[in-house]
C-alpha cells in the first residue's frame, strides 16, 4: 500500500469513529432541543426522529481533517515521501491553495447551516434555492475551475454554478429511504478517493473524498436499515455540495487529449451518476403530470422498487448496487488510460 494510501485510510478510520462517537450526544441534544422529523404526509416513521445525522458526520469531517492537518505538519519533511507540502500544494502548500480550502470549507459549513435552517423552519423551495445559488456561486466564481478548451473558458463559472445545485439537490432528493443518500454519498466518496489513488496521485484530493466517506460510515449504521437519527436538510445538502466539488476535482486541471478527458469525465459523473438520474426522471415525470417540480412525492425510483418485492431495504441495497458498479467501472477505465 502506497503511503498515501495509508494516509487517507487513516483519515477514512478516524472521520468514521468520531462521527459514530459523537452522534449519540448530537442525537439527544436535537430531541432535547425538538429538532426532529415529525410523524405526517408522506412521512413512514410513527415518531419524531432526531435530525442530528448533518452534524455528526460534520464532526466526523472536521475531526478527521485535524487530525490529518496535525500529522501532516509533525511529519512534514520527513523523508517517507507520505508528508510535507509539496503533495498538498494544490490545496494547502501555496496562498491561493489556502484561500481555497478556506472558501470551501466556508461553504461547506453554509450549506449545512441553510439546511439546518430548512430542517427548522421549513424554508420554502424559492428561498432555499436561492441560498444554495449564492453558496454556489461563490464556489464557482472563486473556488472551483472546470478545465475548458481555450475561447471556452467564460463557460466555466455558469457549468460549475449548475453542477453543485444540481448534484446537491439530487442528493437532497434521494433522502427519501433510510441509508439511501448516506449510502450513495458512501460510494460516490469512495469512488474519487480509489480515482485519487492512482497515478498520478492526487494526494489531497484522496484525503477530502476519505473523510466524505468515513463521515457517512460512521452515520451508516444509526440509519440503515432502521433509523434511530436522520440526516436532514443540513446532512444531505452538505453531502451532496461536497461530492459536487470532489467531483470536479477528479478532471484534470489542464485539458489533456480528448481521448483521456471522457474516462476522467466518467469518474466525476459516477460519483454522483444514481442519485442524478432520479433526479432528471421525477423531474421529468412531474412536469408531465403539470406538477412543480420541486413539489415531492413518492415517484423516485427508490419509491417504485419498494413497492416491488424488494421491499424497502432491498431497493436501497441494489440503487447502493447500481452506484458501485457504475464507480467500478469508472475506476477500472481511468486507471487503464493512465
Amino acid at each position: 500500500m502506497s503511503p498515501w494510501a495509508r494516509v487517507s485510510l487513516g483519515v477514512f478510520m478516524v472521520a468514521a469513529a468520531a462521527t459514530a462517537l459523537s452522534l449519540p450526544a448530537w442525537r439527544s441534544l436535537c430531541r432535547r432541543l425538538g429538532h426532529v422529523d415529525d410523524p405526517g404526509h408522506r412521512k413512514i416513521h410513527a415518531r419524531p426522529i432526531p435530525l442530528a445525522g448533518g452534524f455528526a458526520t460534520a464532526t466526523g469531517w472536521a475531526v478527521g481533517a485535524l487530525v490529518a492537518w496535525a500529522w501532516l505538519t509533525w511529519t512534514a519533511g520527513t523523508a517517507d515521501g507520505a508528508a510535507g507540502s509539496g503533495p498538498l500544494g494544490p490545496w494547502a502548500g501555496d496562498g491561493p491553495g489556502r484561500r481555497r480550502v478556506v472558501l470551501i470549507v466556508a461553504a461547506t459549513a453554509a450549506i449545512l447551516g441553510l439546511g439546518a435552517w430548512d430542517d427548522r423552519r421549513d424554508l420554502g423551495a424559492g428561498w432555499k434555492f436561492l441560498g444554495q445559488g449564492l453558496i454556489a456561486g461563490a464556489v464557482a466564481a472563486w473556488g472551483v475551475r472546470l478545465p475548458l478548451p481555450a475561447g471556452l473558458e467564460w463557460l466555466g463559472a455558469p457549468l460549475v454554478l449548475l453542477w453543485i445545485l444540481g448534484v446537491t439537490n439530487a442528493f437532497n432528493l434521494s433522502d427519501n429511504m433510510n441509508g439511501l443518500c448516506a449510502g450513495l454519498g458512501l460510494i460516490g466518496g469512495a469512488s474519487v478517493w480509489a480515482g485519487a489513488l492512482l497515478a498520478p496521485p492526487r494526494p489531497e484530493l484522496a484525503c477530502a473524498a476519505a473523510l466524505v466517506a468515513g463521515g457517512l460510515a460512521g452515520y451508516l449504521p444509526y440509519n440503515y436499515p432502521r433509523a434511530s437519527v436522520f440526516l436532514g436538510d443540513a446532512g444531505s445538502h452538505s453531502v451532496g455540495f461536497l461530492l459536487a466539488v470532489l467531483s470536479l476535482w477528479v478532471l484534470p486541471a489542464e485539458i489533456p487529449s480528448w481521448e483521456i478527458l471522457p474516462k476522467t469525465g466518467a469518474m466525476a459523473l459516477a460519483a454522483v451518476a444514481v442519485p442524478c438520474i432520479d433526479l432528471v426522471f421525477v423531474s421529468v415525470a412531474r412536469t408531465l403530470r403539470g406538477q412543480p417540480f420541486w413539489v415531492g412525492d413518492t415517484g423516485h425510483l427508490s419509491h417504485r422498487l419498494a413497492r416491488t418485492r424488494l421491499g424497502k431495504p432491498g431497493a436501497v441495497a441494489l440503487l447502493w448496487t447500481l452506484s458501485a458498479a457504475l464507480a467500478v467501472c469508472a475506476v477500472l477505465a481511468t486507471a487503464s488510460r493512465r
